[in-house]
């Protein structure tokens, strides 16, 4: 700007100024009056908001906002800072300790150390059971490599050393090495990863792969386990049976049917884990079957823990701190496992000469419930489904018509033929229906209209009473004192039903071996409403000679034998005598068990048990007279098809005079009890009784 334009400026602008020394910017009142507010202050038209006072002659410059713009970005502001600060509170109050606790386990795991698994021993302290080593792979989805070429990479490794596969160079082209390189492990592997989001919470559970690995493949993977990361090797307790040894096409050793018993154990299930409760994880195994199940919690033991120090890749650094496991209870049972191999030896001879297949034998102590030996046959090794069994091999258990895993001496359910007759004996005299005394002619059978209900030998047995009813299982004397003929009032069949049921029928008897049945009794009221047909007088006569509807167990007959033979105590059967501790002290006495005691008169059984003696002496067991002791005794045979043979029983006791076993035999389709069951008995019971 030149001196002319300058002095243009200030004198044509603003009047005459001096503008020499004097600032251009101040403003003085002078006659130029551009505009006047209704306050009498006046403004500028060349500056934006200046305001001259014309009352003090003072000069305000300021700058004027629309605060209400500025509301909606102080709520949202204020919105943020709180949604920041709840979000806050709920993370490291509400949430801290779980957070916590996942940040922790980034660096210390907890693992669980398992302890001793207890043993079973026989009565004279023989171990049954051994425990050895099972190496399992369980991965954790946590610690894998998330890159997927990596984690496949991983897998593949793992694949072929549990696999067994031959080491692949990675620059191989051959289309057979590269197949032999996703070992049958690696889909497996990739199916079990794929159900488990790889990081959520789910993924710090390990991941059961693969069991039984053989010793030089586990300890590969375990000195390389640093270089394996998600990659764990747990050193589990597999039981071995030390007398078992039978094929799937029921073939066994002379002691296969101590699986039945003793079971096995097998890998946990989400149920069992449900059941079990927080003593087990997902890594355990546990009792399937048998003894190992029904005492699984006292065989365990309590668990001992690691807490593990790891880095981020999931690698073990150090032992942080230690629990000791505390070693599971030893079994001490009842079983004689010389008396067991002898009772299955005899049997499968029986089985060879009858061409039979399927069989059952219960020795049992009447003065105690004990079991002594308890043979199922055929049987299996139990062996093959500790270690674990392959898809082909339990195919052919299930394809098997004689079903080896079935224990059918404490679930086979079967008409009890004549056995049942001492049960119905002791009904009928201790409610007064007859006496020891009272007789009946037994001609062939009694007629009722139409229906004729034979007896087993024709033309009959003559005046019969109720000890050499039971001798000769003369049929026409239960179908009276059971149903009653003519104008002689019988038991009916509530009597039949009460007095089955308080000696033990139609209801389990607790044995400590899972899978009891309970057998059946019938009753006029099941019939109605099953059938929708009326109790007619002959179910009431079939039923009182073990026929018709009526299931037992062989378990069932035994213990009502054993309480007919020890004058009126139901008990409890078990297998387990006792617990010891780890040094194979006593630790607990399994004491007996009564369900029930003095239902029947001492004397009414009595007259049972002597013609139960007379069935040995007189009647159709005679073969046991040979025996070094006195027994007594009850044959059966009973009727189940149209098409196929009866099957064979006998149960009794010895000596007679104080009883020391019980032993019942059942032969399925053995077509006469006294031809083929008894004669077993006999040949147990002399070596019993020689060799005690």
């Amino acid at each position: 700007m030149n001196r002319k334009t300058k002095k243009r400026f200030f004198q044509g602008d603003f009047g005459e100024t001096n503008v020499n020394g004097v600032d251009p910017f101040v403003i003085k009142e002078g006659n130029f009056k551009f505009g006047q507010l209704k306050d009498d202050s006046y403004y500028t038209d060349w500056t934006e908001h200046s305001f001259i006072s014309g009352n003090q002659h003072k000069e305000i410059v300021g700058r004027t906002f629309n605060l209400k713009k500025l509301l909606p970005i102080k709520i949202f502001i204020t919105f943020f800072i709180l949604v920041l600060a709840g979000r806050t509170a709920w993370l490291q109050v509400a949430r801290g300790a779980h957070y916590s606790g996942l940040a922790e386990g980034n660096r210390l795991r907890v693992e669980n150390i398992e302890p001793k698994r207890g043993i079973i021993y026989d009565v004279n302290d023989v171990p049954l059971v051994s425990n050895t080593a099972n190496f399992v792979l369980f991965l954790r989805p946590i610690d894998l490599p998330q890159d997927e070429l990596d984690r496949d990479e991983l897998l593949r490794y793992l694949s072929r050393v549990i696999d067994g596969l031959p080491e692949v160079s990675g620059n191989s082209t051959d289309a057979s090495l590269n197949l032999v390189i996703d070992g049958p492990s690696f889909p497996l592997m990739k199916e079990t990863l794929a159900k488990v989001k790889l990081r959520s919470l789910e993924a710090y559970q390990p991941l059961f792969i693969k069991d039984n690995i053989e010793y030089d493949q586990a300890m590969r993977l375990i000195l390389e386990r640093d270089s394996l990361p998600g990659v764990i090797i747990e050193t589990k307790i597999r039981r071995e049976y030390a007398y078992t040894a039978s094929g799937p096409d029921g073939s066994s050793s002379n002691l296969s049917s101590l699986a039945h018993i003793l079971g096995y154990t097998g890998k946990i299930t989400d149920e069992a884990l449900k059941r079990l409760g927080p003593q087990y994880s997902l890594v355990d195994y546990v009792g399937k079957t048998g003894l190992e199940y029904s005492w699984e919690s006292e065989l365990k033991g309590l668990n001992g823990s690691k807490n593990i120090e790891v880095d981020a890749l999931g690698r073990r650094k150090k032992i942080v701190s230690e629990k000791e496991p505390v070693a599971g209870y030893n079994l001490k049972l009842s079983l004689n496992i010389e008396l067991q191999r002898q009772a299955e030896i005899i049997t499968k001879n029986w089985l060879e000469k009858t061409k039979t297949d399927r069989a059952s034998v219960i020795v049992m102590n009447p003065n105690n419930g004990q079991i002594m030996a308890l043979v199922s046959l055929p049987a299996y090794d139990n062996n093959l489904f500790a270690k674990g069994i392959s898809q082909e091999d339990y195919d052919k258990f299930l394809n098997n018509k004689n079903n080896p895993l079935f224990n059918r001496s404490i679930s086979g359910e079967m008409p009890s033929g004549s056995t049942i007759k001492p049960v119905i004996a002791a009904a009928a005299l201790q409610e007064n229906i007859i006496t020891e005394n009272t007789s009946f002619l037994s001609n062939g059978g009694l007629r009722i209209s139409q229906w004729f209900f034979p007896d087993w030998k024709a033309g009959g047995h003559g005046m019969t009473n109720v000890r050499k009813a039971l001798a000769e299982s003369v049929n026409t004397f239960f179908y009276y004192i059971g149903g009653g003929y003519q104008d002689f009032v019988g038991l009916g069949l509530d009597n039949l039903v009460k007095y089955m049921r308080l000696f033990g029928l139609g209801e389990k008897t607790g044995i400590d071996l899972p899978g009891e049945a309970s057998g059946f009794v019938p009753t006029k009221e099941w019939k109605e409403e099953t059938k929708n047909e009326t109790w007619y007088i002959g179910d009431t006569y079939h039923i009182s000679i073990g026929q018709g509807d009526i299931l037992t167990t062989p378990l069932q007959v035994a213990n009502f034998t054993a309480a007919v033979a020890n004058g009126g105590t139901l008990y409890k059967p078990t297998l387990v005598s006792a617990l010891l501790d780890e040094k194979n002290q006593l630790f607990k006495n399994i004491e007996p068990s009564i369900i029930r005691q003095n239902f029947v008169d001492a004397y009414n059984l009595q007259v049972v048990r002597e013609g139960m003696r007379q069935t040995i002496t007189s009647g159709s067991a005679r073969s046991l007279s040979s025996l070094p002791v006195t027994s007594a005794g009850k044959t059966g045979t009973a009727q189940w098809s149209s098409k196929k043979a009866n099957h064979a029983w006998f149960t009794g006791f010895a000596p007679y005079e104080k009883p020391e076993i019980v032993i019942t035999v059942l032969v399925e389709e053995g077509a006469e009890g006294s031809t083929v069951a008894a004669p077993i008995a006999r040949e147990i019971m002399q070596w019993y009784f020689t060799n005690r």
